[in-house]
């Protein structure tokens, strides 16, 4: 029998060689790149909680589509509420990296607590306040006096304790002596967006909104703008919370909101900058 050379390796052991080397090829081609070439690391996804007022609803959720855009790691949860129960729930201890208040009070209620620093707080917006009416109103409405009319049976504004429009109302209302004779007339809201929506309903006659919240409805026509000499001026003070695990992350979005690309979205809802009104 004639025998096999056993200096040639067989087609099998050629094979496993071919095999071996295509393997190592392809382990040199994954390894990891040097420093200078080396893959960018997937960003750690972060949430950050902002407690807003809600009249600021719309316009945030807008901001929210942009942002996301240029930082797709950061997910914002919103809070949106009365800017007073908001401020209880932050001095409560609930979690918020970010709040932005309709009103300057609740804002030093956290300073003055500590929960907030001073220096981390600034005025972001500023905005006006209108008295609203159906679109069908049986009642024409041209002055705050004429809220005194019979055919006016119901006016709705938040609560003044815990929602920054209620005590801006109660202000107007004081300011043109009615707020003792038109007691019986008041329907109290958790905020400002139930003041819009029980005069859409129908469910009051008028309503004491900021000018923001007129503007998203359809169903409803602004009566008058309320004269600002009869309230405290409108401001949405905004503050890093101290307590924040994203302290960090919080600042990038308190500096975005304070962006032109921010407050273009701003304006555009109807909100004016502070020291242009």
């Amino acid at each position: 029998m004639k025998k096999t050379n056993s200096f040639f390796p067989s087609k099998l052991a050629v094979i496993c060689l071919l095999v071996l080397a295509l393997a190592l090829a392809l382990t040199a081609c994954g390894a990891k790149p040097t420093k200078q070439g080396e893959t960018p690391k997937k960003m750690e996804e972060i949430e950050l909680t902002i407690s807003a007022a809600a009249s600021l609803t719309d316009s945030l959720k807008e901001i929210q589509t942009l942002y996301s855009e240029k930082y797709s790691h950061i997910k914002l949860n919103y809070n949106f509420g009365a800017s007073g129960t908001l401020q209880q729930q932050i001095e409560q201890g609930a979690p918020a990296d970010v709040f932005i208040s309709a009103g300057r009070k609740q804002m030093q209620a956290l300073v003055d607590k500590q929960l907030i620093d001073q220096a981390q707080q600034t005025n972001l917006l500023t905005n006006e306040f209108v008295l609203i009416t159906a679109l069908d109103a049986k009642s024409a409405i041209d002055k705050v006096e004429d809220l005194s009319k019979s055919e006016v049976t119901n006016v709705a504004i938040g609560q003044p304790e815990s929602v920054p429009a209620g005590s801006y109302a109660k202000e107007v209302l004081t300011y043109y002596k009615l707020w003792d004779s038109l007691q019986s007339k008041l329907v109290l809201s958790k905020d400002v967006r139930q003041v819009l929506t029980y005069v859409e309903t129908g469910n009051a006659d008028a309503g004491f909104v900021y000018k923001t919240d007129a503007l998203t409805s359809q169903k409803i026509k602004i009566a008058l703008t309320v004269d600002p000499k009869s309230h405290k001026p409108i401001q949405y003070p905004i503050g890093l919370i101290k307590e924040s695990k994203h302290s960090k992350e919080a600042q990038a979005f308190y500096d975005y909101l304070l962006s032109k690309e921010a407050q273009d979205v701003f304006v555009k809802y109807g909100f004016s900058l502070p020291g242009t009104d």
